[in-house]
């Protein structure tokens, strides 16, 4: 794969984490799944065990709800730093945005500077927010925003973006 850095964006059910698993796989580097859910109710732990079940064994598994620029960090000071899989942006955003407004400029800063940093591959997986309606409460409204600026960022700093609907990859960049 010629692309260092891909952000796979898709909508609920689009097919995204699929198809970022692929790039990743397609990288033949060791990949390191980077997940940023936390299970808060049964029905969402049976979805974090049902995606651990589906990915291959031998990938490893960082839980990181927050500090994505420290676990991206600690991995790329490994001699061979592995491909680093991070599902997803929305998740993250929604545990930073419960954090605070100063948790969140913070570890989105310092996000965003690992990615430009990142020596191995990664493969970032974001959900596109900006084709539906306009969320009827200020905090929906906050979150589609942060979460279509963050988008924005992630694709300037990414080397490919792909856009996964109904399953069928579409290549923006």
């Amino acid at each position: 794969m010629s692309a260092k850095h891909t952000l796979v964006l898709g909508g609920i059910r689009s097919g995204k984490t699929a198809l970022a698993e692929q790039q990743a796989s397609a990288t033949g580097m060791p990949v390191v799944y980077v997940a940023t859910a936390t299970a808060g109710d049964d029905e969402m732990a049976g979805r974090i065990e049902r995606h651990q079940a589906q990915r291959p064994v031998t990938w490893g598994l960082i839980e990181v709800p927050q500090a994505l620029a420290g676990a991206m960090t600690q991995a790329a000071r490994q001699t061979a730093p592995p491909c680093l899989l991070i599902d997803c942006m929305s998740l993250w955003l929604s545990n930073l945005m419960h954090a605070g407004t100063e948790v969140m400029a913070r570890e989105r800063a310092a996000f965003l500077d690992a990615v430009v940093a990142y020596p191995g591959n990664l493969v970032v997986v974001s959900n596109e927010v900006g084709l539906g309606t306009i969320g009827m409460d200020p905090l929906t409204r906050a979150f589609c925003d942060q979460l279509g600026w963050l988008n924005q960022a992630l694709a300037e700093r990414c080397d490919r973006v792909l856009m996964s609907v109904a399953g069928l990859p579409l290549k923006l960049k």
